[in-house]
């Protein structure tokens, strides 16, 4: 008889969340997953994770349209969110080292804002969880990032400041991805990729046969020698998509009429980083819209997950 081989226990976690937006005229709603399980789960999560999400379903009596969208999948957002990271840490770590029994937050975590409707908003306007019978569920403390800025403009004005990921910076809120590419240099363009004099070599000769080899060699160097993206702005920031990627969008129904009028739609999973999702719910008329979010089991303390430093 075959023996069975566990693997790497993969812990109970809750896999399906449900949310539930207000019964309004719609808007726009952020869920964050890493503080929804925290709560879920009696469990910490850190934000700084990629959350692989199943499927969504959502469900309304009204009609209308919803879009998914997320924090760019890209290395730029990754590189982003690791600058970011790493300079908020040393500056802590830094300070801690001038106190004789420095003492960090138990729960201390580098956590962001998506864009400026979600710094706006705050970690107080995040959609919350709720069971089966539509309660939502206590929640603990979660609270945003904060880096120090000294001499802020002026000697000894110092400031501190959130950060959210796409777009300019604005107000206390500062744009991961504009500052990132502000602190590197810019690739050179167009890059040389030819010798000069081009006819002082025996190899340009030796298939000289009509006497067009000029034709030949300006195709082959002067023709997509510049970046094929922009030199100076980066996806993400100012001037150059500064929205959300957008995941998915559909449109949903009202299913008949009466006290079941209503109408249920999908869309696709994917991965989304830091766990942040937006859900953009605009109805026909004033009615709220129910989210069910199915997350995949793995190893991350339930749940299939990656770290950003990975991303």
């Amino acid at each position: 008889m075959a023996k069975y081989r566990r693997g790497k226990k993969i812990d109970p976690s809750v896999m399906t969340m449900l949310f539930a937006t207000p019964d309004t005229a719609g808007g726009d709603y952020t869920l964050d997953l890493s503080q929804c399980a925290s709560i879920l789960n009696r469990r910490f999560y850190r934000q700084g994770i990629q959350w692989v999400v199943d499927s969504f379903k959502f469900l309304s009596a009204s009609t209308g349209s919803i879009t998914v969208a997320k924090i760019p999948t890209t290395w730029v957002a990754g590189g982003a969110w690791n600058k970011a990271q790493r300079a908020w840490l040393r500056q802590q770590n830094e300070a801690l080292e001038n106190l004789d029994d420095p003492a960090p937050a138990r729960f201390r975590d580098f956590k962001i804002f998506m864009d400026t409707t979600h710094s706006t908003a705050g970690v107080a306007g995040n959609l919350l969880p709720s069971d089966a019978l539509g309660n939502i569920y206590d929640v603990g403390e979660w609270q945003e990032s904060q880096i120090v800025i000294p001499n802020d403009g002026a000697p000894g004005v110092t400031n501190e400041y959130i950060l959210h990921m796409v777009g300019a910076s604005a107000g206390n809120s500062k744009g991961l991805i504009v500052n990132y590419a502000n602190s590197r240099n810019t690739p050179q363009s167009p890059d040389p990729v030819h010798p000069t004099p081009l006819d002082n070599n025996i190899y340009n000769s030796m298939f000289d046969v009509g006497g067009d080899n000029d034709d030949v060699i300006n195709n082959a160097t002067d023709r997509n020698d510049d970046l094929p993206y922009n030199q100076d702005t980066y996806p993400g920031e100012v001037g150059n998509g500064p929205g959300l990627e957008n995941h998915d969008f559909i449109q949903i129904y009202q299913n008949g009429t009466g006290i079941n009028n209503v109408g249920i739609q999908r869309c696709k999973g994917g991965v989304f980083p830091c766990g942040l999702v937006r859900v953009s719910w605009a109805p026909s008329e004033s009615s709220n819209l129910v989210i069910q979010v199915n997350l995949v089991p793995g190893t991350h303390r339930g749940y299939l997950c990656e770290p950003m430093q990975e991303m």
